[in-house]
């Protein structure tokens, strides 16, 4: 079985295509791909640092939560000492006006 010429001319032809016009496609388009994967490598990394530190400042709201519950307590208590404080001065004001007269 001999096998035509014309066939051997097609193999090494579609050959030198692939070697010479596919694989430096292919070569090119997984170079883009690596140049991108390193971009979204670094973006990402500036991305978690700035998420950190995000994190990081809003990790002050629950304290000051604690601030807003602790400050109203502090109110109470400062409303019934003004409260004590006004009957200290009635009950003085009256001994000093009992004792003037």
């Amino acid at each position: 079985m001999d096998i035509p010429v014309i066939v051997y001319i097609l193999w090494w032809t579609l050959l030198g295509v692939a070697v010479f016009v596919v694989l430096p496609v292919v070569v090119y388009m997984l170079h883009r791909t690596l140049n991108a994967a390193r971009g979204i490598e670094r973006y990402f990394a500036t991305t978690l640092e700035a998420g950190l530190g995000i994190a990081g400042n809003t990790a002050n709201i629950a304290a000051l939560e604690d601030t807003i519950t602790v400050a109203g307590g502090i109110l109470e208590t400062a409303g019934q000492i003004e409260q004590h404080a006004g009957t200290i001065e009635t009950a003085l004001g009256a001994r000093g006006s009992r004792g003037l007269g």
